[in-house]
């Protein structure tokens, strides 16, 4: 097996090649490729389809069969001399085979995400976010180790752009149906066809006065209300897909419903919140309310297509969750949550553990410590202060990328799992 040592034994040895794979939409991975191509690194970057090609034009187009890309990626990182693998999120497939190519010969996989901490943070992690971090589950890691550090900063929210997010996954999604020629074989991560998404997209615009009127009776309902908060996740998610046992949203809707008719205090209400980048493809106001049917308890469940989420979860109960990043706003927040599925923040002392059935009527609050000592260790070696679709945001996580992608810190990762080697 070739080591990383002889790989870039060609190189001065500060200087490091970059391989980035697909970003989020907008113009943050450009961006941070032409940051480090400043700071004196080689940047390389394999467009898998139109969108990709229009984000960042001038690189590598791979046009190839799905079925050829574990050999080609792994003769590409060999024959450029690759130090360090970026990608963006760790689960699309054609990621997966990447980051088990580059680990196999010893390149640094990077990898980005939503913050685990919401909102405003960006998460940035060695070898796998998520259901595949190597974080520790042992809330006394996180106590020790947050011993040394500082408070966590007070910041300024990031105004939010999640109309400027649904444009630019649509700009995105057209140009890989209008550039699909160059690309013939590619096949989207997404189980979902982008066109019909699209049109989804529209149809909701459409539709928006109508959703919003409904937004405000359902939150009406809520003012003087005991409620739990039970946010839906994307039906694509693969935090649901791979890091939960649902598979999809609505067997999570199922045993939610299910759960809450049975144990739930009578006078409590079940407040279900659609996630703001769903397209509409499932109709999931009435998924909901057909299973508060089936299980005889709609008169207390109200769904509801927008608004605020932080702003719900202050006047919340608790929230259900399979595994949201939405989760932490909760928790910042010193309310219970329940934890349904794989969460890195899912550990003794922070989440409810007594079970969903137990949860709606006693359920475990945050011990604020510990949470306090998770969020400090978790900014200090993996999150990033910004926002992927904010001017504003991009602009205050390029250098701080650039360092931790760069930095050869004490690795979190050897930290809390010594077996694990970089």
């Amino acid at each position: 097996m070739v080591s990383v040592n002889v790989l870039v034994s060609h190189f001065p040895p500060d200087e490091r090649v970059f391989l980035f794979l697909q970003g989020p939409h907008g113009s943050f991975f450009p961006r941070l490729g032409r940051a480090l191509q400043s700071h004196g690194h080689r940047v390389l970057r394999i467009n898998f389809n139109g969108g990709d090609r229009a984000t960042w034009g001038g690189q590598i187009d791979y046009a190839g069969r799905e079925s050829h890309w574990p050999d080609y990626v792994a003769g590409f990182l060999r024959d450029r001399q690759v130090t360090d693998l970026v990608v963006y999120g760790d689960c699309r497939p054609k990621h997966v085979l990447a980051i088990r190519a580059a680990q196999a010969i010893g390149v640094r996989v990077h990898v980005f995400e939503e913050g685990y901490i919401r909102p405003d943070w960006v998460t940035l992690e060695r070898e796998g976010v998520n259901g595949n971090s190597t974080l520790s589950r042992d809330p006394q890691w996180y106590v020790e180790r947050a011993r040394s550090l500082p408070p966590v900063p007070s910041f300024p929210p990031i105004e939010s752009f999640q109309t400027a997010r649904g444009w630019g996954a649509f700009f995105y999604y057209a140009e890989f149906v209008l550039q699909y020629w160059r690309f013939p074989f590619h096949h989207s991560h997404r189980p979902s066809d982008p066109v019909a998404e699209g049109v989804e997209w529209l149809r909701r615009f459409q539709r928006r006065k109508e959703e919003y009127a409904r937004t405000e009776a359902a939150l009406s309902n809520l003012k003087t209300a005991d409620y739990v908060i039970f946010p839906l996740q994307l039906d694509s998610d693969y935090q649901i897909r791979l890091h939960s046992n649902f598979g999809g949203m609505r067997p999570a809707i199922v045993k939610v419903m299910g759960s809450f008719a049975s144990h739930a205090p009578a006078s409590m209400r079940l407040a279900v919140k659609e996630h703001p980048l769903d397209a509409g493809l499932n109709d999931w106001r009435k998924i909901t309310m057909e299973e508060a049917h089936r299980f005889g308890v709609a008169d207390r469940v109200d769904f509801i297509e927008h608004g605020d989420l932080q702003q719900l979860v202050q006047h919340a109960h608790g929230m259900v969750t399979v595994n949201s990043t939405a989760g932490t706003l909760a928790l910042i927040e010193g309310k219970p949550v329940a934890v349904m599925g794989n969460a890195v923040y899912d550990i003794v002392g922070i989440t409810h553990q007594g079970g969903l059935d137990r949860f709606w009527w006693d359920p475990e609050a945050p011990n604020l410590s510990i949470f306090d000592a998770f969020y400090k260790v978790l900014v200090d070696r993996c999150l990033l202060h910004g926002a992927f679709l904010s001017e504003e945001g991009v602009l205050m996580m390029i250098d701080a990328a650039v360092a931790r992608l760069t930095t050869e810190p004490e690795s979190a990762v050897r930290l809390a799992n010594p077996a694990v080697a970089l």
